[in-house]
């Protein structure tokens, strides 16, 4: 029975692959919707052919799934048709001859200037709880001012020691993925938010950024710190603190910076990686000349 053959690959992959249960639940709900789509048309599993999976990719198009269900549906079903081949004795896998379409290349949201200095400016501006220590809105400044102004990853900011910074040189040494090391110039406004929080914090040695306990800060609080000051401004829509990562390198490309420098900037390991920036850049671009030219 072809339901058994589904049973038997589900079981297959949470015993012998150790797939996730939500991997589990992702596979026997794309293998449910091709069943269910064939209705009475479904001619069992092993009896399929690349033609029948064709039309219902077609189908899927026509209907409007974003590209990264289809793929993701279509992935169990490969999966799905390797096991039969590796264990059921099916002659060929039908879906090697499938192609799918391209993933969508999501362009990163990007702040504009104006909000990336409203964010920067929200802490200094909130008002204090009784039980916060002075030095906490300092802290989170500094933290912003440093996202900005680096365009470091969560990780790499909280794992900043105070010897890092380079104050004379106003550089900052990193240490990104692969535990590769870089060192980024930093800007005046990051280095003086840097200078106030440690003075008021009193922080000398160590870990850079505490926690109110004084232990070195963790990515859930900083995400916090975020959305808290998002809350206080007038930006419309959702920010993580890549999305700051984002608007540092639009930003630099946007004021004539080279590829090669921002790639060196973000500690990106290959240029292809930066390029999407490009694109963004060329949308705000687009976006401004049909604004302003008269005959756009």
């Amino acid at each position: 029975m072809d339901d058994a053959l589904e049973s038997d690959f589900l079981k297959f992959m949470e015993v012998e692959r150790s797939a996730s249960p939500r991997t589990i639940d992702n596979y026997r709900r794309a293998l449910g919707c091709f069943r269910g789509d064939q209705g009475d048309r479904f001619p069992g599993w092993r009896a399929l052919n690349a033609d029948d999976f064709r039309l219902w990719l077609f189908e899927l198009m026509k209907a409007g799934l974003a590209r990264s269900t289809i793929r993701l549906r279509f992935s169990a079903l490969r999966s799905f048709y390797k096991y039969l081949v590796l264990r059921r004795g099916l002659a060929r896998n039908p879906l090697a001859e499938v192609q799918l379409p391209k993933p969508e290349k999501k362009l990163p949201v990007v702040l504009t200037r104006s909000q990336v200095v409203e964010l920067l400016d929200a802490p200094l501006k909130a008002p204090l709880h009784p039980q916060t220590p002075p030095w906490l809105p300092l802290r989170d400044a500094a933290i912003l001012e440093l996202f900005y102004s680096c365009g470091l990853r969560i990780s790499e900011l909280r794992s900043l020691e105070v010897g890092d910074i380079d104050f004379i040189g106003e550089s900052l040494r990193v240490t990104g993925k692969g535990s590769k090391e870089r060192v980024v110039p930093v800007g005046g406004p990051a280095l003086a938010a840097l200078q106030r929080y440690r003075r008021e914090a009193g922080v000398t040695s160590g870990p850079l950024f505490l926690s109110k306990r004084r232990t070195r800060i963790t990515q859930q609080a900083i995400d916090q710190l975020l959305k808290k000051y998002l809350k206080l401004s007038s930006i419309p829509f959702d920010i993580s603190p890549h999305k700051l990562r984002h608007s540092f390198a639009t930003h630099l490309l946007d004021a004539g910076a080279d590829l090669r420098s921002v790639q060196a900037l973000l500690g990106h390991a290959s240029l292809s990686t930066t390029q999407i920036y490009t694109h963004v850049t060329r949308e705000r671009l687009r976006e401004a000349y049909d604004q302003a030219h008269p005959r756009a």
